[in-house]
């Protein structure tokens, strides 16, 4: 099998691999071309046998993740495993990260391939977290009521751009607080809102903020793909600590379910942290059906 790079122009075959071993995946081309923009450094990668594409990955860098590790993923299609090309993959991926100074790689697996979840233990990898699939199927539902809690007004960033200091003032509180995110660092004022707010997938219309007053308590995110005008998907929803607890995520939400039922969108998705409740409890009371998600593996490569 040869292994080789890809550019921008071949990233529609690694996408159609991706889907076809694992068939709920939700990446595009332009997805990934926003993902390398946003990252420090990615790559891409296919594997093919007499021209034929059999297998695939990426690895990057500098994307949400401390400084010491990466992210990456091996796909071989389901007519080639067992051929040894998944292995060949995530070697190129891993010698791709130690060559940039990385000593650990997080992938995610599909929380119902169990021989995959094997095959990654198998390499050293090892369970770091789990997130359960949500989808709401807007075709099923009439439009929530708007009512926001009092003395909380919503408002789309759109409408108030200067209202970018107080965004990042409860990413920067709400993050951490992610089972799984604790040691995420979001950069700097100018880098956040380059990387996760101004990517191919961001449009201010979709960016609801829950405003006290003057001050920004919390905002709710949707990423939208040009690739696919059914779905929308859900980003981050972040609350002040100081007021968590007043229902202020739940309006965020019914402001994204209407919103998003306004402008034509069939159904909504979202990955849930099993271990992050709230947000699990909240997405269930409006309607989200649980689907297989994906496990997080974790590996060491230092030393391999």
């Amino acid at each position: 099998m040869e292994i080789r790079e890809i550019g921008e122009d071949e990233l529609a075959t690694l996408v159609a691999l991706m889907r076809a071993a694992q068939p709920r995946v939700d990446e595009t081309v332009s997805g990934f071309v926003d993902w390398r923009n946003q990252a420090a450094a990615m790559t891409w990668l296919l594997g093919e046998r007499d021209g034929e594409a059999v297998a695939g990955g990426y690895a990057l860098s500098g994307w949400h993740t401390p400084p010491q590790r990466g992210i990456a993923l091996a796909v071989v299609h389901p007519d080639a495993r067992g051929s040894g090309a998944g292995t060949a993959i995530l070697r190129r991926v891993e010698a791709w990260a130690r060559e940039r100074g990385l000593s650990e790689l997080d992938g995610a697996v599909a929380e119902d391939d169990p021989e995959s979840i094997a095959w990654a233990g198998r390499k050293g990898y090892v369970e770091a977290g789990r997130n359960s699939r949500l989808v709401l199927d807007l075709t099923a539902i009439d439009a929530p009521a708007q009512a926001a809690p009092e003395g909380i007004e919503i408002v789309s960033w759109a409408e108030r751009p200067e209202l970018s200091p107080g965004l990042f003032a409860v990413a920067r509180e709400a993050v951490p607080d992610i089972p799984g995110e604790e040691e995420d660092d979001i950069g700097t004022m100018d880098e956040w809102l380059a990387r996760d707010m101004g990517g191919a997938g961001d449009d201010p219309r979709a960016v609801f903020v829950a405003l006290a007053g003057d001050e920004v308590a919390g905002f709710a995110k949707l990423s939208l793909s040009a690739e696919n005008r059914e779905r929308a998907f859900h980003d981050l929803t972040g609350v002040l600590r100081s007021h968590r607890g007043r229902g202020i995520a739940a309006a965020l939400k019914r402001t994204q379910i209407s919103w998003a039922k306004d402008e034509g969108y069939t159904s909504l998705a979202t990955m849930n942290e099993t271990r992050n409740e709230p947000i699990r409890r909240l997405n269930e009371r409006h309607g989200y059906a649980v689907e297989p998600g994906s496990v997080i593996v974790r590996g060491s490569i230092a030393a391999t």
